[in-house]
């Protein structure tokens, strides 16, 4: 059905402006460490002004933003526990006193602790929960709210896990809540649609950090056996999915998965 206001065809925006961030305003979640570093660094390459969050790391946190600032980036770092609401809305407010506005949010923060089933008390069940999941209700809440009141849409997206699908030993609540991330991507992309904000996730594989080779070598010699693609992703490549779901590029999708794990999850199962 032709939706009242619309002619079509519709013109797709140019190429070249495709990825194109200049004077959009990105928050990345959990940005000082692992992960996050790579989505902020992407998103700073394309010209957003970035928000860098953290909740620990604060050191590396804020010499990400001041490397940023350097290369004549826009950057601010700002602290905060996100399974606190009083924290996520001291984070979107510095994020609209500093630079305007919002328009794309990143919901990376994050724990993956290991724990037993058969161990696991109420608290560790909680903690992760709250971190992986509450924290994504929040910032979700928070900063769609802000780009309702802007009026010219915007762009969420969750970074969720494999686990979501193919959870591993000691992972029962980590795996839970990364799967409710993904229900709440569709359900959140249906109730933000009629306001031009689209929500999608990434579900990354096994990503590269500084020693892991040494600290999981097993792990690590599995997943070069398993995956097509015969690597580790990189937090770039995460970031770059990012970036594609964020951008004008993927205009017309909303509640969707997109899976970067260098195929592993493709394999035939037995």
């Amino acid at each position: 059905m032709k939706k009242p206001g619309l002619t079509y065809p519709l013109a797709p925006p140019p190429l070249k402006a495709l990825l194109d961030f200049s004077g959009r305003v990105a928050v990345v979640t959990g940005g000082g460490s692992g992960l996050g570093v790579g989505i902020v660094r992407r998103f700073a390459e394309a010209g957003a002004a970035v928000v860098v969050h953290y909740r620990t790391s604060k050191v590396e946190a804020e010499a990400l933003m001041h490397s940023i600032k350097g290369a004549d980036g826009k950057a601010v770092a700002v602290g905060g526990d996100l399974t606190k609401g009083k924290d996520v809305e001291r984070l979107l407010a510095e994020t609209t006193k500093t630079f305007g506005r919002v328009d794309v949010l990143i919901n990376n923060a994050g724990i993956y602790p290991d724990s037993d089933l058969l161990e696991m008390n109420e608290a560790d069940w909680d903690s992760v929960l709250a971190a992986n999941l509450r924290s994504v209700f929040l910032c979700t809440q928070a900063a769609a709210r802000r780009m309702v009141a802007q009026g010219d849409g915007g762009a969420i997206v969750n970074i969720t896990s494999i686990e979501a699908a193919n959870p591993q030993t000691g992972h029962s609540h980590y795996g839970a809540a990364k799967a409710a991330v993904v229900a709440h991507t569709r359900a959140a992309a249906q109730e933000l649609a009629p306001h031009g904000i689209r929500v999608n996730a990434v579900s990354p594989g096994l990503i590269w950090a500084e020693g892991i080779e040494k600290s999981w070598p097993d792990g690590v010699r599995r997943w070069h056996a398993r995956a097509p693609l015969e690597r580790m992703g990189m937090p770039e490549d995460v970031g770059d999915a990012c970036l594609f779901l964020a951008s004008p590029a993927a205009r017309w999708i909303t509640g969707a998965n997109l899976v970067v794990d260098g195929g592993v999850t493709a394999k035939q199962l037995f």
